[in-house]
């Protein structure tokens, strides 16, 4: 019961909810507590290896796009591994009990070779926790998302291209019209 009010304290003075039109663009913000895989649903905030995102870690996801279609995507997260260095992505598909659920990465201009992963053409929040286990990071591009495209952020174990996936979180970033 205690480390439910606390849970839900922590994300309320962390995560503020909500979504909606900034009068210039549009904002969406989306948060979860993550939770271990099950195969019977499709979980919003999943922790694939709970030695690095435990149960109950939180995470915070906000987009923000003005009229010319600039994108900034700022990740926030409470309760992982303390000092520990992940690689964030925005993903494909929505998350499922499978880490593989979530598709590839979203790419502005899709394409398998070098000169198109990277932090230019695709959304990379890496971070490093405190000794907390708090951290973030922020991404901003010139592009918008296409429409139905990106649907999820995923942490992996390391930062850059390599690390396994150990937790997602199902986003419905919103596309260019």
């Amino acid at each position: 019961m205690v480390a439910a009010i606390y849970a839900g304290t922590l994300a309320a003075a962390l995560f503020a909810t909500g979504t909606g039109g900034t009068g210039q663009g549009y904002s969406l913000e989306t948060f979860g507590a993550f939770s271990a895989p099950a195969a019977s649903s499709k979980p919003q905030a999943v922790a694939y290896d709970q030695n690095l995102v435990p149960a109950g870690a939180l995470i915070q996801v906000r987009q923000t796009t003005r009229p010319s279609g600039a994108t900034t995507v700022e990740l926030r997260v409470a309760g992982v591994k303390p000092n520990h260095s992940f690689g964030v992505h925005v993903h494909q598909k929505a998350c499922g009990a499978d880490p593989a659920a979530a598709g590839k990465h979203y790419q502005n201009k899709p394409g398998m070779d070098a000169a198109h992963v990277n932090t230019a053409n695709e959304v990379w929040l890496d971070f490093k926790s405190n000794a907390n286990g708090n951290g973030g990071a922020v991404a901003t591009h010139a592009w918008a998302f296409r429409k139905g495209e990106a649907s999820s952020v995923v942490i992996h174990s390391e930062p850059g291209t390599k690390g396994a996936r150990v937790a997602c979180l199902t986003v419905r970033f919103r596309g260019a019209s």
